[in-house]
């Protein structure tokens, strides 16, 4: 029986070969592939797919694995389809976005052009770069697997939460969250080999723990401690009872944590 660390990476390189041929698709649609390279698709019966109609679905999938697995360049990956803080479009700042619009951009009454698809070649590939460096981190031993199963489980019990709270059941959905984000602070605190001394240590002493090896800072710490505390407005019988935006910003929260602090 094939592992689920093993099926994850066979989808990722899967999606990496896709990535590869639509890389090769665009080259085709806007200046034609070398004879050498075609001869080769030619020769082993590969079919390119057509880029318009395929790219969204490959993204969506390649989004999802870098978001879990390389979050640190989700940001990269995502500006290669379509920069939001461009205030213009030339070679540099054209997209894919631009590029599945039709999109050319040119001045002197049209004499030049300044961008068009062929500006967007290059950002595919950068995509399938970012995509290649995630799978190799699924080979590294320096990876550990479960992070990726753990945050597939946290963000299921998240958005179970985030329904609870929704439907009115801000007690059940704070404690959802609650255990969520000590079971996430736990697993930070074991990876950097802190324990605490406590017998049935809680939130508070995770946090703390993990200021006091400065492995979050004076902010984080503040955050996840509000956290904590509506956490416990949650758990325990308190001045006042917790509301479902109570819950909700407890549930963001939480995360947020999760995507920063590791």
């Amino acid at each position: 029986m094939t592992s689920k660390p093993e099926s994850m990476k066979k989808e990722v390189d899967a999606l990496i070969s896709k990535g590869g041929l639509l890389y090769y698709s665009m080259i085709d649609d806007t200046q034609g592939l070398p004879e050498k390279l075609e001869k080769q698709l030619e020769d082993k019966k590969i079919k390119l797919p057509n880029f318009k109609t395929e790219y969204d679905t490959w993204y969506s999938e390649a989004h999802a694995v870098i978001k879990k697995v390389l979050p640190d360049r989700l940001v990269d990956f995502v500006k290669q389809y379509k920069d939001e803080k461009r205030k213009e479009i030339d070679f540099l700042t054209y997209g894919i976005a631009d590029y599945l619009l039709g999109l050319r951009t040119t001045r002197y009454g049209g004499s030049e052009v300044i961008a068009d698809g062929s500006a967007a070649v290059g950002k595919m590939q950068i995509q399938n770069s970012i995509l290649e460096a995630a799978a190799k981190r699924f080979e590294s031993s320096l990876f550990d697997i479960q992070e990726v199963l753990q945050a597939d489980m946290f963000d299921s019990e998240l958005g179970a939460a985030r329904e609870l709270a929704k439907k009115g059941f801000v007690r059940g959905g704070g404690a959802i969250a609650g255990v969520v984000l000590e079971k996430h602070l736990f697993h930070v605190c074991e990876v950097h080999g802190h324990k605490s001394r406590k017998k049935h240590p809680c939130i508070s002493d995770y946090y703390q723990l993990l200021k006091e090896n400065d492995i979050i800072d004076t902010p984080k710490w503040r955050f996840i401690q509000h956290l904590g505390d509506l956490r416990n407005l949650c758990d325990h019988k308190k001045d006042r009872e917790p509301t479902k935006d109570d819950v909700i910003e407890l549930v963001e929260g939480v995360e947020k944590v999760i995507k920063t602090v590791f």
